[in-house]
């Protein structure tokens, strides 16, 4: 219901680019301009200094910033409380998911969220695990899930359930007939890596670290952006990785690749964010717990196999 000039502005205040908040809000370019142009001239004043590739907060900027964040929290918590009287669970639910989670588990929460829901309207957000978390502390997610410790700040932090990382190969590949492989092991084979700023990449990088072993001492031959990527590479033979026991599994079963467990096991925590608020809609808090419970399921089922 708030004037979608100051959603607009908002964006672009806090990504300072215009182009990343054109991608945030899933609009042109050019129609994010449009929004700005209409609201500076309608204030009759710049918002914002442009010049050398930047952009900053006029003085007027500033002022408008901070009003805008307080007429968006309260149209939104209004249209949620109008809402929660019909006493049904209904309303838009945006969430952001790291690549893992997004592709591997949360497939079919979402389905049975919406089977169990059918007035919640959702929208799934994916990209890696720095990314959601800053955009759930901007308010521009309602919720985030992702594979690594939140470092932002002004979130509420919840613990979904354990993932075990695994080393994955092709059944050819050397490392396949051992039955378990200790980290300095796998200093001797090409190694194909997740991205910097996956929640993966950081807990493997640490992991290697704890045990004497530097991320420059692997044999890194590629990285890539997303868990079906690596498969893909992986399959081929060129090398292995640390990747989620989840995202392997059909693959797993096909006999088109293999997991070797680690020595010490390398276990890590899911979480899901959402911003630190007094108000928090019946919405989120019956996602929050109905996902939370189907992680804990799934990965207690999985550990059983």
């Amino acid at each position: 219901m708030a004037d979608r000039r100051l959603q607009v502005f908002h964006a672009v205040a806090k990504q300072m680019s215009f182009t990343r908040a054109a991608e945030v809000l899933f609009m042109t370019q050019p129609a994010v301009t449009f929004q700005i142009k209409q609201l500076e001239e309608h204030f009759n004043t710049r918002l914002f200094d442009r010049g050398h590739g930047r952009i900053s907060l006029t003085p007027a900027g500033e002022l408008v910033l901070e009003y805008a964040e307080r007429i968006l929290s309260l149209a939104g918590e209004m249209d949620l409380r109008v809402a929660e009287m019909t006493g049904e669970v209904r309303g838009s639910l945006l969430v952001g998911s790291s690549m893992t989670i997004a592709e591997f588990m949360l497939p079919r929460i979402l389905g049975e969220f919406k089977s169990a829901y059918p007035e919640v309207r959702q929208r799934l957000v994916v990209a890696n695990s720095e990314a959601i978390q800053q955009r759930v502390s901007e308010h521009m997610l309602d919720i985030g899930l992702i594979e690594s410790p939140p470092h932002q700040t002004g979130l509420d932090v919840e613990v979904c359930s354990e993932d075990e990382l695994q080393v994955v190969c092709n059944p050819n590949f050397p490392l396949a007939k051992f039955s378990e492989i200790t980290p300095q092991q796998l200093t001797e084979y090409p190694y194909v890596s997740r991205e910097v700023g996956s929640g993966s990449r950081e807990y493997t990088d640490n992991y290697l670290k704890e045990h004497g072993i530097q991320p420059d001492q692997m044999k890194l031959v590629m990285e890539l952006g997303g868990p079906e990527a690596l498969n893909g590479v992986v399959e081929s033979g060129l090398g292995f990785a640390i990747a989620s026991r989840a995202s392997v599994v059909k693959a797993q079963r096909l006999g088109d690749l293999v997991t070797v467990p680690l020595k010490p096991r390398l276990m890590r925590t899911l979480y899901m964010v959402y911003p630190k608020e007094k108000f928090r809609s019946r919405l989120v808090t019956t996602f929050v717990e109905f996902a939370s419970k189907r992680m804990r399921e799934n990965a207690a089922k999985l550990a059983q196999e």
